[in-house]
């Protein structure tokens, strides 16, 4: 085995010790003590010495594999693959880009920046010294000063007008008001006099039409439908089937034996 391991027979291993239950007062027919470390000792020897040697074993494999193979193509690969790889990496990439960032980010600030930042403070004051300040000033000369002035004359007028627009609407309202009052009399005498006139002329005749009608245009009608029920429709219903019924069939007889009637 390796320098750590153990075998069976080793100083490190020892048997299981099981200690024998105490058999319980007043219990009898229990088997004796030496049987049962018999059979503890043989569920050691079966289960837990195979189970020890394995992992013996694999501990043993696995330093030799680290001592002997995994320890030594590290190093290798470590010496003669990373290190070189790495160094290569720094001279031929790294360096070059720092400088290259070193030089671009010069070049940015010298022929870019500086100038930019003096273009857009030249622009300010250009924009604040020649526009600015000239269009405030015309703003302020040319605009807000008349408009100041502007509404100081008008303001007078402004309450005038408003003062009078207020008194014609009041006046406005007022004749609205007498105006709905003429119109809603005017609407209500309309109304009674057509009424009246309704009742003293149109009423009369339309109850006396209406008496005619239910007395005698009615009663009439009723009488003369009647006697037409009674006397025409049976004879024209004779005619109809002793005479026209006869004819029609014998003329459509006489066509078709004549060979006229399709």
């Amino acid at each position: 085995m390796g320098r750590g391991g153990t075998g069976v027979a080793g100083a490190d291993y020892r048997e299981p010790v099981i200690n024998s239950p105490s058999p319980e007062p007043g219990r009898t027919g229990s088997p004796p003590a030496p049987l049962l470390v018999a059979v503890a000792r043989g569920i050691a020897l079966v289960v837990v010495v195979p189970l020890r040697l394995v992992w013996e074993l694999v501990v043993a494999v696995g330093r030799w594999l680290h001592r002997w193979l995994l320890a030594p193509v590290g190093r290798f690969l470590d010496r003669w693959l990373l290190r070189p790889l790495g160094w290569l990496l720094r001279i031929l990439v790294w360096v070059p880009l720092v400088w290259l960032g070193r030089g671009l980010g010069w070049l940015f600030r010298t022929l870019i920046w500086v100038p930019a930042v003096w273009l857009a403070r030249g622009l300010a004051w250009l924009a604040r010294t020649v526009v600015w300040v000239p269009l405030t000033w015309l703003a302020y000369h040319l605009i807000w000063v008349p408009l100041r002035w502007l509404a100081r004359l008008l303001a007078p007028l402004g309450r005038l007008l408003v003062a009078g627009l207020v008194a014609v609407g009041r006046w406005l309202a007022a004749a609205g008001r007498v105006l709905l009052d003429a119109l809603a009399w005017a609407w209500w005498a309309a109304g009674r006099l057509l009424w009246w006139c309704y009742a003293l002329t149109l009423r009369p005749f339309v109850l006396g039409a209406g008496w005619l009608w239910r007395h005698a245009v009615r009663p009439v009608g009723r009488a003369v439908a009647a006697a037409w029920r009674a006397t025409v429709s049976p004879t024209v219903r004779w005619v109809r089937r002793a005479v026209v019924d006869p004819v029609r069939q014998a003329t459509r007889e006489a066509l078709t034996a004549l060979g006229l009637r399709g």
